[in-house]
């Protein structure tokens, strides 16, 4: 059974994975609630971002981590999990679509999904 990491802040986790983006984001969006808690704690959503975009998935299990992995390679869907402050902020990016693209890129709160 994998140990779940326990959750540390955002700023304190060293990007682990690639030097130049493995997926395109798509459009970015985030919903209020997630941008406020940010700002409010002075970190940029596009560190976080680029965190995602360059396979740093933040506090994942080691299951979900390959799944997102696999996911870089087939497509699927691609989700990352940062702590700000005590509260998870999720970056999801949607699977490609028929049109071979990842279309979007969300930041948000889990209780907003």
């Amino acid at each position: 059974m994998p140990k779940r990491r326990e959750p540390t802040s955002a700023q304190d986790v060293p990007k682990r994975k690639a030097k130049s983006p493995l997926f395109e984001l798509g459009q970015v969006v985030a919903t209020p609630a997630a941008l406020r808690h940010l700002e409010t704690h002075a970190v940029f959503p596009a560190a976080l971002l680029s965190r995602h975009q360059h396979g740093d998935w933040g506090t994942v299990d080691s299951e979900d981590a390959e799944s997102n992995d696999a996911a870089v390679q087939s497509g699927a869907r691609i989700l990352s999990s940062f702590s700000v402050e005590y509260v998870i902020v999720w970056v999801i990016t949607e699977a490609k679509g028929d049109d071979g693209n990842r279309a979007s890129t969300c930041l948000l709160l889990p209780e907003e999904y």
